[in-house]
């Protein structure tokens, strides 16, 4: 069942719906998304977890006001876009320097192929935050979170044409810094 049938009654939603159940049905639903696009923008864990919080304090709270203009995955994106770039200008945040935790590095010494297939996809996801936020976001709602053009343009504000021209810089950036990375090992290119 896609997103639009599965919360279809999100958009008749009234003052009756228990809203801490439906709470509980999205954030088992799109929880990890939530964090991982919180994460993805801020590259910050604790801050990531910090707003994935927020992000579903305000859907508890604002919950009788989705009409379905956009999907539940949409509005719950947007609404994490938004508290990461309020979290990223605030005054706080720009003054302490956190330092990052990237990924755990578990190693998995029981098949080498598994151990560099790891590697190989943490340095991918590494190169992908490296990305100016603009390219990383649209690379992110289009390959990772599965959204359209026009619903990656609406959720951004921008158009369509400006989220597939930055979709091709992001991947062609990705794929530059990856070929750079992969001669300096002496490997095969990824594409």
């Amino acid at each position: 069942m896609n997103d639009l049938q599965q919360f279809d009654y999100l958009k008749h939603v009234t003052g009756g719906l228990d809203r801490s159940a439906v709470l509980d049905e999205l954030m088992r639903e799109y929880g990890k998304d939530v964090w991982n696009f919180a994460f993805f923008l801020t590259r910050q864990r604790e801050l990531a977890d910090d707003i994935a919080q927020d992000v579903f304090v305000k859907v508890y709270e604002r919950l009788y006001d989705f009409r379905g203009q956009s999907s539940v995955k949409t509005w719950l994106l947007a609404i994490t876009r938004n508290k990461a770039r309020d979290a990223l200008r605030s005054s706080w945040l720009r003054k302490v320097t956190l330092l990052p935790v990237w990924f755990d590095r578990e190693m998995h010494p029981s098949a080498e192929r598994e151990t560099m297939d790891k590697l190989d996809m943490e340095e991918v996801w590494s190169i992908v935050l490296e990305l100016p936020r603009k390219l990383r976001e649209a690379l992110l709602l289009n390959s990772h979170y599965g959204l359209s053009m026009k619903e990656a343009a609406e959720l951004l504000g921008v158009s369509e044409g400006t989220v597939k021209s930055r979709l091709h810089r992001a991947r062609a950036a990705v794929n530059r810094k990856w070929a750079k990375e992969t001669a300096a090992c002496g490997e095969e290119e990824w594409v």
